[in-house]
């Protein structure tokens, strides 16, 4: 008997190895003498949840630990979204090589970005039922290959296809991150994380022209795509050394699964107990089905959604837009005209900035309070700031932006909407996770899915509306737009606690956390 638990003990190191990225079977299976709840027979299994200071409990990794899987989620939702738009960067080489127009070579842009609606309906409902970490090494090493595939394409059509696929299999860690950040802390620390995890995902498209533009004129379109798979399988090697498992509920059920093994006991998790996994097939349904449920189901998450597409959309609206603005009208060339790019970085970096005060600030509010803990609508302040800033930036770019006008006025409207970009997006996401911590990244893939259809669709009828309205009333469509989205903060602050007390998704209680597992 011995010797077939050692032989266990052996395949579970290796599995775990590579499911938890961890192969101390001690910190998995914990303090096997622990006096849990039933007797370990099938019909009445000891039902098993967190330990004090418990190793294998993810918000008890250390400071230093915390930070560098941060950073690494953090940096690999960066490549994705860096990916998306630098392609943008040398767009006229690709209609030269394959004999396409503009308007056809944009689909590279928007297929990809399609992606990003099409994955999180998988990745992100399945991370919550196997894994975060099993589904980083699948889906990330597929990103890659694809990346790696685009570069080399030989016909326009592989290209596409290869590029939708890309975006699809990249997609994430734009949910996952996002899950991460609940997994490693609680709801009064984790803003703070949640602002790097949303620069990337804001930032990266911004980048990407910059970058592209200047490698496309140098080296060419394929060297674009090459950068992104560099980079791509950069992350995918720093993920599988330093990025464990962090989930909760995954965490547990691993354990309840090695302590059955070792002492011949049944174990189970609090949370399985209450509401029995299922087979494989129905875990898989009823994931893959959370995040349209919650977009039919959840007020709260249909309304952060469109705000965040209008967003999202208008962002990669502005890809195609300053190429027009700066390289037709003005006459820069694709290196130069990247550079307007960096206005829009530039106010994301203040935001970032004026988010880290914000969050210190909630972190002391947090501390003082009753219950140590504060409702989820105390994350809504700088989306109240941001809410106004992006309509004055869009505004002001849209009727600065002639060439009579100094380049650097408009430019001032771009960075005022990366400002209030960063704000609105962080306020809305941090507000997401504070109200469906155990499914956040269903959440968040919810909102994905919207926002990535409107990603995909704006830059693809932007030229025409430019050509159609001419640079001042096209470039005001989206500041009229912002307009009409500006009450939703405002309005969640008030009645967004009610909306959550009749959510059976949200958390109706005031602290606005409860444990993930």
């Amino acid at each position: 008997m011995q010797t077939q638990n050692k032989g266990l003990d052996m395949s579970y190191t290796i599995w775990l190895l590579f499911v938890l990225g961890t192969s101390d079977l001690r910190k998995v299976t914990g303090n096997v003498d622990y006096h849990w709840p039933g007797n370990g027979t099938r019909d009445n299994p000891h039902i098993i949840s967190w330990t004090p200071n418990d190793a294998l409990n993810a918000r008890n990794y250390g400071t230093a630990r915390k930070v560098i899987i941060i950073a690494l989620s953090g940096l690999s939702t960066l490549s994705v979204a860096f990916a998306s738009s630098s392609y943008s960067g040398d767009i006229s080489s690709i209609c030269q090589d394959f004999e396409v127009s503009v308007e056809a070579a944009t689909l590279g842009l928007s297929l990809y970005v399609l992606g990003f609606a099409v994955g999180p309906l998988l990745w992100a409902p399945l991370s919550e039922a196997f894994g975060r970490r099993i589904m980083f090494l699948g889906t990330f090493t597929l990103f890659t290959l694809f990346n790696v595939a685009a570069a080399a394409s030989a016909n326009f059509a592989s290209l596409v296809i290869f590029r939708a696929l890309a975006g699809t299999f990249g997609s994430a860690p734009l949910t996952n991150s996002g899950g991460i950040v609940a997994d490693l802390y609680s709801a009064e620390t984790r803003g703070l994380a949640a602002v790097f995890y949303s620069c990337a995902t804001f930032l990266g498209p911004v980048l990407g022209p910059i970058v592209g533009g200047f490698l496309g004129q140098a080296a060419g379109w394929r060297w674009i795509e090459g950068l992104v798979a560099i980079y791509a399988g950069t992350m995918l090697i720093l993920g599988i050394l330093c990025v464990p498992e962090t989930f909760n509920n995954v965490l547990l059920r691993h354990r309840a699964a090695v302590l059955s093994i070792r002492t011949g006991k049944s174990y189970v998790t609090s949370v399985d107990h209450q509401n029995p996994p299922g087979s494989l097939a129905e875990r898989f349904q009823v994931a893959t089905a959370r995040p349209l449920r919650l977009l039919s189901r959840e007020p709260i998450v249909v309304v952060l959604a469109l705000y965040m597409s209008f967003i999202y959309g208008t962002t990669y609206l502005l890809l195609a837009a300053l190429p027009v603005v700066f390289q037709h009208v003005r006459g820069w060339s694709p290196g130069i005209g990247g550079l307007s790019f960096i206005s829009i970085a530039v106010g994301m970096l203040f935001a970032t900035v004026f988010m880290v005060f914000i969050n210190f600030q909630y972190a002391r509010k947090s501390k003082t309070s009753e219950t140590g803990q504060l409702p989820a609508e105390a994350r809504l302040p700088s989306g109240k700031v941001g809410a106004v800033m992006i309509p004055i930036g869009l505004f002001l770019f849209a009727w600065t932006n002639s060439p009579s006008i100094h380049w650097a006025v408009c430019m001032v409207g771009t960075a005022f909407f990366g400002f209030g970009n960063i704000c609105v997006s962080l306020a809305l996401v941090n507000y997401l996770v504070d109200s469906y911590v155990t499914y956040a990244a269903s959440a968040l893939a919810a909102a994905t899915v919207m926002r990535s259809f409107c990603g995909a669709a704006f830059p693809l009828f932007t030229t025409y509306l430019y050509e159609g309205l001419g640079i001042h009333w096209a470039s005001s469509v989206p500041a009229f737009l912002s307009l009409a989205c500006l009450p939703a903060p405002f309005l969640l602050s008030k009645y967004g606690s009610r909306l959550r007390q009749r959510s059976r998704f949200a958390i109706a209680m005031s602290g606005g956390d409860v444990s993930s597992s």
